[in-house]
């Protein structure tokens, strides 16, 4: 750990640059606001990720962060320099998905599929709250991937299970994600929404289409969710051979339980 000396001086050291550089302590304003603005939501989102899927340790949820990036966020959004419909949309966000949390794990903490979760554990006043902010995030013309991601987070809360999630609705707002980012990833979770929507061959059939396929062989996510699509197919022996190699390549304990349990169903 770094001493109080040393903290001291460095800290020393950055007035002195910033006083040598003139740089005003004031809120910046118009294009300047707007790539500060954007570079602040994105740690944000950043952090809230980290709690909500832990990158290492044994604990896969760490609502302690995700209630910090929101306090923040809430802070941000009423103020005057944060008060913008991005904002709104990346709050939504948060609290949609915070929402869900209580009923993510179950007791033994193992990791819970959204079909799995009961949802009469989810908070909702947290919904109503990301509800809300969700409107206040349609002012204006301004549409981000936060406003995409907010959208898809409140169509699952306001399912009252998963069999009238609508996922056609979903859908359509991951062809919208693909215009802000063809990434394969985000291509992945549309193949997802796709085969809820119209069957798991349609799922394959969209993964095989992803232009950078290649890029998600190490991704375990990629794994699993084929997987998934084999399995409901049959196709009991190509899904288990996903699943091994997801397992080889997920990293949590709860990831990898759940995954020893997909890969049960295929015996």
């Amino acid at each position: 750990m770094t001493g109080d000396a040393a903290i001291a001086k460095r800290l020393t050291r950055a007035k002195q640059k910033i006083a040598e550089a003139k740089i005003p302590f004031e809120i910046p304003s118009g294009k300047e606001l707007a790539q500060r603005l954007d570079g602040v939501l994105q740690s944000l989102y950043l952090l809230f990720n980290e709690g909500y899927k832990a990158s290492a340790g044994d604990k896969l949820v760490r609502e302690d962060i995700c209630e910090e990036a929101i306090r923040i966020a809430e802070l941000l959004a009423r103020h005057p320099a944060g008060d913008r419909p991005k904002t709104h949309a990346l709050l939504a966000l948060m609290l949609l998905n915070a929402a869900r949390l209580p009923a993510r794990v179950d007791d033994e903490g193992n990791l819970l599929r959204l079909r799995e979760q009961d949802r009469a554990k989810w908070n909702r006043q947290m919904i109503a709250r990301g509800m809300f902010h969700l409107a206040q995030s349609a002012a204006g013309g301004e549409i981000s991937e936060y406003h995409l991601q907010a959208g898809i987070a409140a169509c699952h809360c306001a399912a009252e299970d998963y069999a009238s999630t609508d996922w056609e609705r979903i859908l359509a707002l991951y062809d919208r994600m693909l215009a802000f980012d063809d990434s394969p990833v985000i291509a992945l979770n549309r193949a997802v929404a796709l085969a809820e929507a119209r069957g798991p061959q349609a799922g394959i059939e969209a993964v095989n289409a992803i232009p950078d396929l290649k890029s998600l062989e190490s991704y375990y996510l990629f794994h699993a969710v084929m997987g998934d699509f084999e399995l409901q197919l049959n196709h009991l022996p190509i899904a288990a051979a996903h699943f091994q190699r997801a397992l080889q390549l997920a990293e949590m304990p709860p990831e990898k339980k759940l995954l020893e349990k997909r890969l049960q169903a295929c015996e």
